[in-house]
């Protein structure tokens, strides 16, 4: 089923995480992939730009249905095979409403973290025209996003997922955002519920399987957000 499946990807990309868990979570192992380097900009070749013009990754083909962006993606993985792997939308309205907001507020926090970390590593910004006090506003409306995540967590109780007691779509692709916040040296004893959400989910069998090959070649963990 999963052989007329393509993923073009980028390790560590949160997007490309997003939908290999999605992936795996709906037992569709097996699919044809290929591994771009983000750092040496493959994601501009010729092979991804054919099918995706703006030359961005993750780029997912089924059959002759092209989705490039991820919460796409996985919507459409979980609407295509809804009988097969994990049920990924609950059917109840309360989580599902709960699921959709998170989901959707994933992509404010996805940018915060984005801006930090591009900003720091000049990433968006020549060094000649950075200046720290955007450095600084930036962390700090990470700062507040990440109290609110906390918050979230909190009220939900120990173990919970997202969006409830079930795993769903809102831990498939907001996972992804915090996995790269403690990669980059986020404290866990600063942010106890996300590091308790990282440690119950980094376990997850299509978390485990999905994780960014350069991070298991050099396990060691940045210091970028130690301060944050």
């Amino acid at each position: 089923m999963a052989k007329d499946m393509t993923l073009l990807w980028g390790s560590g990309s949160p997007p490309c995480w997003r939908v290999l868990i999605a992936l795996e979570e709906k037992s569709l192992q097996g699919y044809n992939q290929k591994l771009f380097s983000l750092e040496k900009l493959e994601h501009k070749f010729k092979e991804v730009l054919d099918i995706n013009p703006r030359g961005q990754l993750p780029t997912f083909k089924h059959g002759d249905n092209v989705i490039n962006e991820s919460y796409a993606a996985c919507f459409y993985l979980e609407s295509q095979f809804k009988s097969q792997g994990t049920k990924l939308i609950p059917d109840g309205p309360a989580e599902q409403a709960l699921m959709y907001q998170r989901m959707f507020e994933g992509l404010t926090f996805y940018e915060k973290l984005n801006v930090v970390i591009y900003y720091t590593f000049n990433w968006f910004v020549p060094e000649g025209e950075r200046h720290e006090s955007a450095l600084k506003r930036n962390k700090e409306a990470l700062v507040s996003e990440l109290r609110l995540w906390e918050s979230y967590l909190q009220k939900l109780g120990s173990g919970s997922y997202l969006a409830g007691p079930s795993f769903t779509l809102a831990d498939v692709v907001v996972f992804p955002t915090v996995g790269a916040l403690f990669r980059f040296g986020l404290s866990p004893e600063r942010y106890p519920k996300l590091g308790e959400y990282y440690n119950l989910l980094k376990e997850r069998p299509s978390v485990k399987a999905s994780w960014p090959p350069h991070w298991l070649e050099n396990p060691k963990r940045l210091d970028t957000l130690k301060d944050i």
